[in-house]
């Protein structure tokens, strides 16, 4: 019996186009009909691996790691600078998850202020270091974005608190140095306010401003005791 062989069946041309349509690996540049555009590489139709996405309306360029159609690795996102040149300038590097900053990594807000450490869904949280444009630094803990935990702030004076903080104020237990007149307080801080705790004198040899005369002795009959009664009276409000 002779062998009889089946003709090929067409696939219909939809099937064809559909393949053809399909964005898989590294491909040339993907343009958005609002004019936005993509080039790097893909999967299962989507943005994943390396690329560089540009968005027209605001100008701003992501170059890094995707997953999913979304920013997720590092990456690192820029705007225009706003000069005759077309410049960019760099407003965050490093880690990302589902669009947002998360991880370690920098973020520009202007010339002279900038923030380095971690982040946790688009917000400061974790460890990291902030430098603000009078000058001051703060090193410490963040949570929502916020001061949080134990940190110090240095001030341009040099003078600094280094203690608790929460909602970005000075809230617990602290020491603040008044390097510039040879003191030292120690107490507690509710809201920002020192409520109570002692003053004493710190290297007032090196002080550039120190007071005329050191701090007198405390003559309380138990200091301590006095101290330890109105750091207790606080203790329902930290």
């Amino acid at each position: 019996m002779p062998f009889v062989k089946s003709p090929k069946q067409n696939q219909p041309l939809w099937k064809e186009w559909d393949r053809r349509a399909q964005k898989e690996g590294q491909l040339n540049t993907f343009y958005s009909v609002n004019g936005d555009h993509y080039t790097g590489e893909w999967h299962n139709n989507t943005k994943h691996g390396k690329g560089a996405q540009f968005w027209k309306k605001t100008g701003a360029l992501y170059d890094g790691d995707w997953k999913n159609n979304k920013r997720c690795g590092f990456g690192t996102l820029s705007i225009p600078n706003g000069n005759e040149e077309g410049e960019y300038k760099k407003v965050y590097a490093g880690g990302w998850k589902n669009d947002k900053r998360h991880g370690h990594g920098t973020n520009y807000y202007t010339l002279t202020e900038y923030y380095e450490g971690e982040w946790y869904l688009n917000k400061r949280s974790g460890w990291g270091r902030m430098y603000y444009a009078d000058g001051s630094i703060y090193e410490g803990e963040w949570l929502e974005d916020k001061r949080n935990g134990h940190g110090m702030l240095r001030l341009t004076d040099e003078n600094r608190y280094e203690g608790q903080w929460k909602d970005g104020m000075k809230h617990g237990e602290g020491k603040f140095y008044h390097y510039n007149k040879g003191q030292v307080f120690l107490g507690t801080w509710l809201n920002d306010v020192a409520k109570c705790g002692t003053m004493e004198d710190f290297n007032r040899e090196t002080a550039i401003d120190a007071t005329k005369y050191p701090l007198p002795e405390l003559e309380l009959e138990d200091p301590k005791d006095v101290l330890g009664n109105a750091n207790e009276s606080l203790q329902d409000f930290l």
